[in-house]
Formats: C-alpha cells, structure tokens, sequence
C-alpha cells in the first residue's frame, strides 16, 4: 500500500510506519509531506489548546466577578486547575508566549459571549477588552472583585 493511501486508510498505522522509517534513517522512503502537515497541525492544536484554557479561566473571572453571589467551591476548583494546566502547558510550549496577548484577545471574546449566556447579562455588561494581565489572571491569589 502507498503512503498516500496508508494516509488516507489508516492514519494510526501510517504514524507508526513513519516513525519507523525515520528512527531507522531511511528518510528518503518517509512521507515527508504528511510528516510537515501533521507536525504543522499539533503546533496548531497547542495553540488551540492554550486559548481554550484560557476561555475558560476568563469565563469563570468573569462569572466570579459579575455573578458573586453564585461563585462557590465549583467556580473556584475550574479556577485554580485551569492556572495549574496553564502553567503546565506554557512550560511544555515556552514559544506560545509570543502568541500570548493575541490568544487572550481570543479568548476573552469567547469567555464573554459565554458569561453572557451563563449569568444572563448583555455583553455590554462586561469590559470590551480583558480586564485583567497573564500575570494577574494566573495569580493564585487573585480573585476579581464584585462588579
């Protein structure tokens, strides 16, 4: 079977034959091609993940700050585990910090639509743009205070 074909047949069995082929040197017969795309798509899929972390970090800010009277022992675990996971993938990507102010920008556009359909407030409730810095949002002991 081709690599084009093992590609488009069966991904799990195409990766492990790649990745035998370049352990054993045999560059010439990999699927260079493939191998680019796929090393391109799990650059994107970590900064997919960091923006997506940080959504929900910002909506439960959000919440925390808009909603205090509902803000409980929940709010507060979503808070600290997504400061921990954070903290864990920018060590394993230390290059995301570069695309930090831009994926927050994201991300908190997404966090706000949310915290508009979890609390029931308009979006003009809440700031245009994140309130808040990197720094300050992964403080542990930092926790917004009522709006």
């Amino acid at each position: 079977m081709s690599n084009q074909q093992l590609y488009d047949q069966d991904f799990y069995a195409w990766a492990n034959e790649q990745a035998g082929l370049l352990r054993a040197g045999r560059v010439s017969e990999a699927d260079i091609e493939h191998i680019a795309e796929e090393i391109e798509s799990m650059g994107k899929a970590e900064k997919r993940e960091l923006a997506s972390r940080l959504t929900v970090l910002l909506l439960h800010l959000l919440k925390w700050q808009y909603r205090p009277r509902r803000a409980g022992a929940s709010w507060q675990a979503t808070i600290r585990v997504q400061r921990r996971d954070l903290t864990v993938h920018m060590a394993d990507n230390p290059s995301l910090k570069s695309m930090l102010s831009q994926a927050i920008d994201q991300a908190y556009g997404n966090a706000v639509i949310e915290a508009g359909a979890d609390t029931g407030l308009p979006d003009a409730t809440f700031p245009q743009s994140c309130p808040w810095s990197y720094e300050q949002m992964m403080d542990p002991d930092f926790w917004p205070e009522s709006a």
